[in-house]
Protein backbone atom coordinates (compact mmCIF):
# COMPACT_ATOMS: atom_id res chain seq x y z
CA UNK A 1 0.00 0.00 0.00
CA UNK A 2 1.32 3.44 -0.92
CA UNK A 3 2.14 5.86 1.85
CA UNK A 4 -0.13 8.91 1.84
CA UNK A 5 1.38 12.38 1.99
CA UNK A 6 -0.59 15.59 2.39
CA UNK A 7 0.91 18.59 0.57
CA UNK A 8 -0.47 21.88 1.90
CA UNK A 9 0.80 24.75 -0.26
CA UNK A 10 -1.18 27.70 -1.62
CA UNK A 11 1.20 28.37 -4.52
CA UNK A 12 0.01 26.01 -7.24
CA UNK A 13 3.39 25.89 -9.00
CA UNK A 14 5.26 24.76 -5.88
CA UNK A 15 2.47 22.37 -4.88
CA UNK A 16 2.42 20.72 -8.31
CA UNK A 17 6.21 20.43 -8.46
CA UNK A 18 6.42 18.81 -5.01
CA UNK A 19 3.45 16.53 -5.72
CA UNK A 20 4.85 15.30 -9.04
CA UNK A 21 8.17 14.38 -7.47
CA UNK A 22 6.52 12.63 -4.55
CA UNK A 23 4.38 10.59 -6.95
CA UNK A 24 7.50 9.62 -8.88
CA UNK A 25 8.85 8.18 -5.64
CA UNK A 26 5.74 6.02 -5.31
CA UNK A 27 3.79 8.02 -2.74
CA UNK A 28 0.07 8.76 -2.88
CA UNK A 29 -0.31 12.54 -2.74
CA UNK A 30 -3.25 14.48 -1.33
CA UNK A 31 -3.15 18.17 -2.22
CA UNK A 32 -4.58 21.14 -0.36
CA UNK A 33 -4.34 24.85 -1.17
CA UNK A 34 -5.62 26.29 2.10
CA UNK A 35 -5.71 25.47 5.78
CA UNK A 36 -9.44 24.75 5.75
CA UNK A 37 -9.03 22.38 2.81
CA UNK A 38 -6.20 20.61 4.62
CA UNK A 39 -8.36 20.10 7.72
CA UNK A 40 -11.12 18.68 5.51
CA UNK A 41 -8.70 16.27 3.79
CA UNK A 42 -7.16 15.19 7.09
CA UNK A 43 -10.61 14.48 8.50
CA UNK A 44 -11.76 12.48 5.46
CA UNK A 45 -8.64 10.58 4.41
CA UNK A 46 -7.44 7.51 6.30
CA UNK A 47 -3.83 6.73 7.12
CA UNK A 48 -2.05 9.91 6.10
CA UNK A 49 1.57 9.28 7.09
CA UNK A 50 3.17 12.70 6.58
CA UNK A 51 1.92 16.26 6.15
CA UNK A 52 4.03 18.90 4.36
CA UNK A 53 2.72 22.23 5.63
CA UNK A 54 3.44 25.66 4.18
CA UNK A 55 3.59 28.20 7.00
CA UNK A 56 2.18 31.21 5.13
CA UNK A 57 -1.38 30.50 3.97
CA UNK A 58 -4.30 32.75 2.93
CA UNK A 59 -6.71 31.67 5.66
CA UNK A 60 -4.64 30.37 8.58
CA UNK A 61 -1.02 29.56 9.31
CA UNK A 62 0.64 26.21 8.87
CA UNK A 63 1.46 26.40 12.58
CA UNK A 64 -2.27 26.27 13.35
CA UNK A 65 -2.66 23.23 11.07
CA UNK A 66 0.27 21.56 12.82
CA UNK A 67 -1.43 22.11 16.19
CA UNK A 68 -4.66 20.68 14.76
CA UNK A 69 -2.78 17.57 13.61
CA UNK A 70 -1.15 17.11 17.00
CA UNK A 71 -4.51 17.41 18.75
CA UNK A 72 -6.33 15.01 16.44
CA UNK A 73 -3.87 12.88 14.44
CA UNK A 74 -0.81 12.65 16.64
CA UNK A 75 0.96 9.87 14.70
CA UNK A 76 1.12 11.91 11.48
CA UNK A 77 4.64 13.16 10.75
CA UNK A 78 4.89 16.91 10.05
CA UNK A 79 7.41 18.84 7.95
CA UNK A 80 7.02 22.62 7.87
CA UNK A 81 7.79 24.48 4.63
CA UNK A 82 8.64 28.09 5.30
CA UNK A 83 10.07 31.10 3.51
CA UNK A 84 11.28 32.44 6.84
CA UNK A 85 14.65 31.46 8.23
CA UNK A 86 14.52 33.31 11.53
CA UNK A 87 15.31 31.18 14.55
CA UNK A 88 12.06 32.04 16.35
CA UNK A 89 9.97 30.74 13.44
CA UNK A 90 11.76 27.40 13.51
CA UNK A 91 11.39 27.13 17.28
CA UNK A 92 7.67 28.01 17.06
CA UNK A 93 7.20 25.25 14.53
CA UNK A 94 8.89 22.67 16.72
CA UNK A 95 6.99 23.78 19.82
CA UNK A 96 3.72 23.38 17.91
CA UNK A 97 4.69 19.76 17.21
CA UNK A 98 6.54 19.76 13.87
CA UNK A 99 9.06 16.98 13.30
CA UNK A 100 11.14 18.80 10.72
CA UNK A 101 11.33 22.01 8.68
CA UNK A 102 12.68 23.20 5.34
CA UNK A 103 13.34 26.79 4.32
CA UNK A 104 12.32 27.89 0.82
CA UNK A 105 13.76 27.69 -1.74
CA UNK A 106 14.66 24.08 -1.00
CA UNK A 107 16.15 21.21 -2.98
CA UNK A 108 13.52 18.68 -3.99
CA UNK A 109 16.15 15.97 -3.53
CA UNK A 110 16.69 17.05 0.08
CA UNK A 111 12.94 17.18 0.68
CA UNK A 112 12.56 13.60 -0.57
CA UNK A 113 15.40 12.49 1.73
CA UNK A 114 13.72 14.15 4.71
CA UNK A 115 10.34 12.65 3.83
CA UNK A 116 11.93 9.21 3.65
CA UNK A 117 13.75 9.73 6.98
CA UNK A 118 10.59 10.92 8.75
CA UNK A 119 8.61 8.05 7.26
CA UNK A 120 11.09 5.63 8.82
CA UNK A 121 10.50 7.28 12.20
CA UNK A 122 6.75 7.01 11.75
CA UNK A 123 6.92 3.35 10.71
CA UNK A 124 10.23 2.05 12.11
CA UNK A 125 8.83 0.29 15.18
CA UNK A 126 5.95 -1.52 13.48
CA UNK A 127 8.03 -4.68 13.02
CA UNK A 128 8.12 -7.15 15.88
CA UNK A 129 11.08 -7.15 18.19
CA UNK A 130 12.31 -9.68 20.73
CA UNK A 131 11.40 -7.34 23.55
CA UNK A 132 8.17 -5.56 22.72
CA UNK A 133 8.01 -3.49 25.88
CA UNK A 134 10.51 -1.36 27.73
CA UNK A 135 9.64 -1.01 31.41
CA UNK A 136 11.10 1.75 33.55
CA UNK A 137 8.81 2.45 36.47
CA UNK A 138 6.39 4.24 36.28
CA UNK A 139 6.66 4.00 32.47
CA UNK A 140 5.94 1.24 30.00
CA UNK A 141 6.88 1.81 26.37
CA UNK A 142 4.94 -0.52 24.05
CA UNK A 143 7.12 -0.72 20.94
CA UNK A 144 4.65 -2.66 18.78
CA UNK A 145 1.76 -0.28 19.44
CA UNK A 146 4.04 2.79 19.62
CA UNK A 147 2.49 3.88 22.89
CA UNK A 148 3.90 5.22 26.16
CA UNK A 149 2.11 4.63 29.45
CA UNK A 150 2.75 6.26 32.81
CA UNK A 151 1.06 4.56 35.75
CA UNK A 152 -1.08 2.69 33.18
CA UNK A 153 -2.31 5.92 31.57
CA UNK A 154 -1.38 6.59 27.95
CA UNK A 155 0.73 9.65 27.10
CA UNK A 156 0.29 10.87 23.52
CA UNK A 157 3.60 11.24 21.68
CA UNK A 158 4.45 12.44 18.19
CA UNK A 159 6.56 10.09 16.02
CA UNK A 160 9.69 12.10 16.78
CA UNK A 161 8.95 12.25 20.51
CA UNK A 162 8.40 8.48 20.52
CA UNK A 163 11.76 7.91 18.82
CA UNK A 164 13.54 10.10 21.38
CA UNK A 165 11.86 8.43 24.36
CA UNK A 166 12.59 4.98 22.95
CA UNK A 167 16.27 5.86 22.45
CA UNK A 168 16.58 7.27 25.98
CA UNK A 169 14.76 4.37 27.63
CA UNK A 170 16.63 1.74 25.60
CA UNK A 171 19.89 3.14 26.94
CA UNK A 172 18.72 3.12 30.54
CA UNK A 173 20.51 5.65 32.72
CA UNK A 174 23.31 6.17 30.21
CA UNK A 175 24.08 9.78 29.38
CA UNK A 176 23.44 10.49 25.69
CA UNK A 177 24.90 13.51 23.95
CA UNK A 178 22.78 15.86 21.90
CA UNK A 179 24.79 14.75 18.88
CA UNK A 180 23.97 11.08 19.54
CA UNK A 181 20.26 11.87 19.85
CA UNK A 182 20.38 14.02 16.72
CA UNK A 183 21.98 11.27 14.65
CA UNK A 184 19.73 8.52 16.04
CA UNK A 185 16.44 10.35 15.48
CA UNK A 186 17.05 12.73 12.56
CA UNK A 187 19.89 10.91 10.81
CA UNK A 188 23.58 11.60 10.29
CA UNK A 189 23.02 13.64 7.12
CA UNK A 190 20.91 16.31 8.81
CA UNK A 191 22.53 19.69 9.31
CA UNK A 192 20.79 20.92 12.45
CA UNK A 193 21.98 22.66 15.54
CA UNK A 194 21.17 21.09 18.87
CA UNK A 195 18.20 23.36 19.59
CA UNK A 196 15.92 20.89 17.78
CA UNK A 197 16.85 18.28 20.40
CA UNK A 198 16.31 20.69 23.29
CA UNK A 199 12.90 21.83 22.03
CA UNK A 200 11.68 18.25 21.63
CA UNK A 201 12.97 17.31 25.09
CA UNK A 202 11.06 20.30 26.49
CA UNK A 203 7.87 19.08 24.79
CA UNK A 204 8.34 15.56 26.14
CA UNK A 205 8.98 16.83 29.67
CA UNK A 206 5.74 18.80 29.54
CA UNK A 207 3.96 15.51 28.86
CA UNK A 208 5.68 13.07 31.21
CA UNK A 209 7.10 14.99 34.16
CA UNK A 210 5.14 15.67 37.34
CA UNK A 211 6.82 19.09 37.40
CA UNK A 212 8.44 19.97 34.04
CA UNK A 213 10.40 22.80 35.69
CA UNK A 214 12.06 20.21 37.95
CA UNK A 215 12.42 17.15 35.69
CA UNK A 216 12.86 13.85 37.50
CA UNK A 217 12.86 11.39 34.60
CA UNK A 218 14.61 13.11 31.67
CA UNK A 219 17.58 14.74 33.30
CA UNK A 220 19.97 17.23 31.74
CA UNK A 221 23.64 16.36 31.63
CA UNK A 222 24.95 19.91 31.54
CA UNK A 223 27.06 20.76 28.53
CA UNK A 224 26.51 17.29 27.09
CA UNK A 225 23.00 15.93 26.67
CA UNK A 226 20.33 13.96 28.52
CA UNK A 227 19.69 10.74 30.41
CA UNK A 228 16.57 8.84 31.41
CA UNK A 229 16.16 7.98 35.10
CA UNK A 230 13.63 5.61 36.57
CA UNK A 231 12.10 5.99 39.99
CA UNK A 232 14.05 4.50 42.88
Amino acid sequence: MKEKILVLEDEIGIRSFVSINLKREGYEVIEAGSGSEAIEKLSKEDDISIALLDVMLPDMSGIEICKFIRQNFDQVGVIMLTAKSQEEDKIEGFISGADDYMVKPFSIKELLVRVSALLRRVKKDETKSKTNEIVSHPFVLDIDKRKLFKNNEEIELTPTEFSIVKYLMTNGSQSLSRDQILKEVWGSNYLYDFKIVDVNIRRIRNKIEDDPSKPKYIQTVWGYGYSFRKED
